[in-house]
């Protein structure tokens, strides 16, 4: 059996393809670098973290912008004819007074590890786009066309463009071609393709909260008009059909289904499988009850799916919810690496499954520098939106324990360096060594940011030698607290348990679609040079527990 969620963690809006018998999912990555995740399976059980999209921080460069901006909702597909893949990506700049100010991007590559085009500009009347490839050679771009307007329905309607290759640009200017199969609104995140002489367009309804749903239409004509599926949602959290056309919230929390592990379950996409068999990848979490806060963010599912007589597509169960269990290929099984719990360093590059914000971790971060170590060079402040020296990895459970040993010689106060749990830059707590001139040392304490309200906790300072120093961040379902020590085996906890849940988009503020982040941090801010060593980061997590 397949076990939901496939990519747990910060995992929202895949987008899967198929090369011969190998599968591709990417996911998006909004603020963190390397951008655009891709992970790769050839049983679709067994999977690996391949590559990254993006890896240079300077196009797109997303320094000074917002939490959740960036990087939004990747279209990965596979052109057979071309021996191409292709990949569509948004760059949102600013969702101030909600114009949602986003340009969408066309790169492609013969390999999935690049390296890939320059990228080619396409339009920026809406998000979440993607790319069709026609078998008469014509591609078309389709995506949310946001509206603006007073008196008309938010966010919009799926617009579409003929691309032309040849000449890198759009063909006129997007067409209104869809307005969704249901009444729950929000429609977004549309993905056009071609079966059996139909055009079918799948699209995500209900916003992507509580009322979030797959649905699908057809036509026989690429430009409509697109017939709606008779069932309405064909795979959601919430089954009950409702009208909310008029509510452009994305959240409603009040469609929680009780009945269901899996929440917020929409934004798919599909892929047929050599043997007849078809599946689907499609977005969901898992909230804390009854706050219904999600703190792993929006994570990546399965769905086992099958293909009506009349040409509809359908859950394999009958139903329409979201399963945890899902029956498995007919496929041999090929087992992949895994991203490893414990990492020393040792390896002569930095592992792939670190992520910093705004910036490539490479810029400021090796494991070259002192062989075994990895070395960060300390920049801005965690609340910074420029140049922060985070190396960071996804929580992927509720229960972890995060430990690592550090050397650091902090000489000015503005040198900081420790363990840190992140949600974006104005909430996360940072167990720090640095310098007290009260103290007239080296001393350790907590700083928290809470909705951008900083609290410097000196009732947790403690004055510490200049010697190695292990520090330890434990995560127990709604507990989270931090400890320290000198060998590894002997700990004392440092400051108050503190609340899990705040973790998340419904709680924090400024910031919305991600998901926390666990990882070590530096801080320089007088001259941006004094570096910290971590000997070694050890991520371990118990998945099998479901959150609660």
């Amino acid at each position: 059996m397949l076990h939901n969620p496939i990519f747990k963690g910060f995992n929202p809006d895949p987008a899967i393809c198929r090369k011969g018998d190998d599968y591709y999912v990417a996911v998006s990555t909004f603020e963190w670098f390397p951008g655009i995740p891709v992970y790769h399976s050839k049983d679709m059980k067994h999977w690996e973290l391949k590559t990254h999209v993006l890896t240079d921080d300077t196009e797109p460069n997303l320094t000074k912008l917002p939490s959740a901006k960036g990087i939004w909702a990747p279209c990965l597909t596979y052109n057979e004819d071309e021996d191409m893949f292709y990949v569509i990506y948004g760059v949102m700049n600013s969702m101030n007074a909600r114009y949602f100010d986003v340009d969408n991007y066309l790169i492609k590559s013969k390999s999935i590890e690049g390296p890939w085009s320059e990228p080619v500009y396409l339009t920026s009347s809406g998000f979440d786009a993607s790319i069709l490839h026609d078998d008469d050679g014509k591609k078309y771009i389709v995506s949310l066309e946001w509206e603006t307007r007073e008196g008309y329905e938010k966010p919009g309607v799926i617009c579409m463009v003929e691309y032309d290759p040849e000449t890198q640009h759009v063909v006129g200017y997007p067409k209104r071609i869809w307005r969704g199969a249901t009444d729950r609104g929000c429609i977004e995140a549309p993905h056009l393709t071609k079966r059996d002489g139909w055009y079918y367009i799948m699209c995500a309804e209900g916003g992507t909260g509580y009322n979030h749903a797959v649905t699908m239409g057809r036509s026989r004509n690429v430009w409509g008009p697109y017939e709606p599926d008779p069932q309405g949602a064909i795979v959601t959290s919430q089954p009950v059909e409702s009208n909310e056309r008029a509510d452009d919230d994305h959240l409603k929390p009040r469609y929680y289904n009780p009945d269901s592990v899996l929440q917020k379950s929409g934004h798919g996409s599909y892929v047929d499988l050599p043997n007849g068999e078809t599946y689907l990848v499609h977005l969901t979490s898992r909230p804390f009850t009854p706050e219904l806060r999600c703190t792993l963010g929006r994570e990546t599912a399965i769905q086992k799916m099958t293909w009506t007589e009349d040409g509809w597509l359908r859950m394999a169960d009958g139903s329409n919810l979201a399963k945890l269990e899902v029956e498995e290929p007919n496929l041999p099984d090929v087992p992949m690496p895994e991203i490893p719990a414990f990492d020393d360093f040792d390896g002569g590059e930095l592992g792939n499954w670190y992520y910093s914000p705004r910036l490539m971790p490479t810029t400021f971060a090796n494991v070259t520098e002192r062989p075994g170590w990895l070395r960060v060079r300390g920049q801005e402040s965690l609340a910074s939106l420029n140049r922060t020296s985070l190396v960071a990895r996804k929580l992927t459970s509720v229960y972890a324990t995060v430990t690592t040993k550090m050397e650091f010689l902090p000489e000015v106060y503005q040198h900081s360096a420790g363990l840190v749990i992140y949600y974006d830059n104005m909430n996360n707590i940072f167990l720090r060594k640095y310098y007290s001139e009260t103290l007239g040392g080296s001393a350790i304490s907590l700083v928290r940011l809470e909705n951008g309200e900083k609290t410097e906790m000196l009732d947790t300072r403690v004055a510490v030698e200049d010697k190695p120093i292990y520090m330890r961040l434990n995560i127990e379902g709604r507990r989270t607290w931090f400890e320290w020590g000198y060998d590894g085996e002997n700990w004392t906890k440092i400051g108050p348990e503190f609340d899990t849940t705040t973790f998340s988009d419904e709680y924090c503020k400024f910031g919305e679609f991600t998901g926390t982040m666990v990882g070590v941090a530096v801080t320089d801010a007088s001259l941006h040079e004094r570096c910290a060593d971590f000997d070694f980061f050890d991520y371990q997590a118990d998945e099998s527990k479901p959150v609660a």
